[in-house]
């Protein structure tokens, strides 16, 4: 963007505002006197060697063709405000560029003899002796921060960069992926590398830290108008101290809400007797994401009906976490947790016919209690992978190094009557992240209580100390009440 179209798109924005003012002495004066900016160039930073690595498998793939991978552009929010910007998936992953990447960047691999030549063009930070530093709001520097100079994201990268003004013309009109392309890269993803193994590890320890912070607070919370909001406010706070934020909306469901399989309106009261579904996720700075839930019950302890149909949902999830292993088909994690459900709501009485009869493809009765799948793939989305082939995703073999949920639930809506009036109302999903070894699975997220008695127990001290609060408030309030008299 040259100068004056700099200044025309931010006088635009601000016309009703203060401008910039434009006076040549102002020009003048405010490019002046600038003491010099050194310009330290960082090492490779750790996920440059696993980008390379990938470019040169897609290179592979695509003898003799240029890929343009474009970055993305700033969504507008209203008016002159722009929502936070995310790379495209998939430029991130090729690039290692996460949370501080550049919007409108694109990374070009032109094809050479012998594979691709890689280069990433971004829009370089202005100098002095341009007056977008101070006058365009979107990308100036004195709004929105210093941008890196071509060196220093080569040096991070491990890469060669080029200023955005020298993409050339029919690259800048790439807005997409191919379809191909994109299913391709969707593939590619499905196992994961050592550095995606460790970033999903440091995500899940984080969300786990944000769970806790959620339980520390869960039983203050309670009767509050918009206690919700304030559950998503505890987790939120976790995601922005040691991520980029929450790798999706926050999931803060209570009472009947739990029913709504993605609530992320997030209005609602929180009760006592009730139970808080919770499904969150910490978004790492290099964008790999947790995806967690637990169900909680708001005073610490599950009714009898509450931990009935917990108890189920984990036996399910437990079941279908027993079969993972390299070798197996994808589909049949869901179809040994639906084994689970169609066994409890038959045994229960919910569904007219038997769990064998249910589990048949013309039947499935029993998934009107659970209408979504059990598993997906996890990664640098929360849903990774979904360009996929079926053949590769869902009815694909399990590898060693993928990395998907186990999340099975029971979700009995308050208007159904097909079931008893004391199950209406109840939501309860678990959700795990499972990482395959060579040999089974690993539970990345078993260190968050699972069980009922655990859940309890970890709640228990939670719920003790809000309890000597309100015992003491109430205290303090009758003394100064006599003291008043």
């Amino acid at each position: 963007m040259n100068s004056e179209a700099a200044k025309n798109e931010t006088i635009q924005g601000t016309a009703n505002r203060s401008t910039t003012p434009g006076s040549d002495t102002f020009k003048h004066y405010i490019s002046s006197q600038w003491a010099d900016r050194p310009e330290e160039i960082p090492a490779p930073c750790e996920q440059a060697a696993y980008a390379a690595a990938r470019r040169a498998k897609l290179s592979e793939m695509y003898p003799g063709k240029r890929i343009v991978i474009p970055a993305g552009s700033m969504k507008r929010r209203s008016n002159d405000t722009f929502y936070a910007f995310r790379a495209d998936s998939a430029f991130s992953w090729l690039t290692g560029w996460g949370s501080d990447s550049e919007p409108d960047s694109v990374l070009v691999m032109e094809p050479t003899a012998t594979g691709h030549d890689a280069t990433l063009f971004f829009r370089e930070r202005a100098g002095r002796d341009s007056d977008e530093f101070y006058a365009n709001s979107d990308i100036g520097e004195f709004w929105i921060g210093p941008r890196p100079s071509l060196a220093q994201v080569a040096g991070d990268l491990g890469i060669a960069t080029k200023h955005l003004d020298e993409l050339p013309a029919k690259d800048k009109e790439v807005t997409e992926l191919p379809e191909e392309l994109a299913r391709d890269l969707s593939e590619m993803r499905l196992v994961k590398d050592e550095y995606e193994i460790s970033e999903m590890r440091e995500a899940v320890a984080s969300s786990i830290r944000g769970f806790a912070d959620i339980a520390r607070v869960l039983p203050a919370i309670a009767g509050n108008k918009r206690g919700e909001r304030m559950v998503e406010g505890a987790f939120a706070s976790r995601a922005r101290l040691e991520g980029n934020g929450v790798g999706y909306g926050t999931i803060a469901a209570s009472g009947a809400h739990a029913c709504i399989l993605h609530w992320v309106t997030n209005d609602g009261v929180v009760n006592n007797g009730d139970l808080i579904l919770i499904d969150a996720g910490v978004e790492r700075d290099s964008y790999y994401t947790a995806d967690v839930t637990r169900t909680l019950p708001v005073d610490g302890t599950f009714t009898p009906i509450q931990r009935k149909v917990y108890e189920a949902v984990r036996e399910a999830a437990d079941a279908a976490f027993a079969i993972v292993k390299p070798g197996i088909t994808f589909r049949d994690v869901h179809n040994t947790a639906m084994g689970v459900i169609a066994k409890k709501t038959a045994e229960w009485g919910l569904i007219p016919v038997t769990a064998e009869e249910a589990l048949l493809p013309e039947n499935g009765h029993h998934r009107r209690y659970m209408v979504h799948g059990t598993s997906h793939h996890l990664g640098i989305d929360v849903h990774d992978c979904s360009e996929a082939r079926r053949e590769m995703y869902m009815d694909g073999i399990v590898k060693e190094g993928m990395i998907f949920t186990i999340e099975p639930g029971l979700y009995f809506q308050p208007d159904d009557l097909t079931v008893p009036e004391e199950y209406r109302g109840i939501g309860v999903r678990i959700e795990d992240d499972i990482l395959v070894t060579a040999t089974g699975a690993e539970n990345l997220t078993i260190a968050l209580p699972r069980t009922a008695d655990d859940v309890e127990a970890w709640l228990a001290p939670h719920v003790a100390a809000a309890k000597a609060h309100k015992a003491a408030l109430v205290k303090a309030e009758a003394l100064a009440k006599k003291k008043r008299k």
